[in-house]
């Protein structure tokens, strides 16, 4: 059977939506026991919200659509920053590790603004 190649998979945001979701994982993995129902479930769930809302955004009809799944993921992705400066205070990630998820997330940031500007015409 041939593989599909879905439209979302050629999406630089979710490619990058992507990493930063295996990039959690890996770290969670570290975080204390306590937190694997809360902090390390929020902070997944978030994550995966971003590439998820993308996905199920380029499969919308309308631009309009899309662009609406776009502003969910950027408030999910605001919402793994939160989680991430909670990690740092609880001292659960160092500031090295801080520093690269921001680089990370800055970058989605900007190129998801960027695409509901595109499908918004702004």
């Amino acid at each position: 059977m041939k593989e599909v190649e879905y439209g979302f998979y050629r999406l630089k945001v979710w490619q990058i939506g992507m990493k930063l979701v295996n990039e959690i994982y890996l770290i969670t993995k570290n975080f204390p026991s306590e937190e694997k129902f809360s902090l390390v479930s929020q902070i997944r769930r978030a994550a995966i919200s971003v590439p998820l809302n993308i996905a199920e955004g380029s499969a919308k009809r309308t631009k309009k659509e899309f662009a609406l799944f776009v502003r969910i993921a950027l408030g999910s992705l605001m919402e793994t920053m939160t989680c991430l400066e909670i990690s740092l205070a609880q001292k659960y990630i160092i500031k090295s590790e801080y520093e690269s998820f921001q680089n990370l997330i800055q970058e989605l940031y900007f190129k998801l603004i960027s695409l509901d500007k595109f499908l918004t015409n702004k």
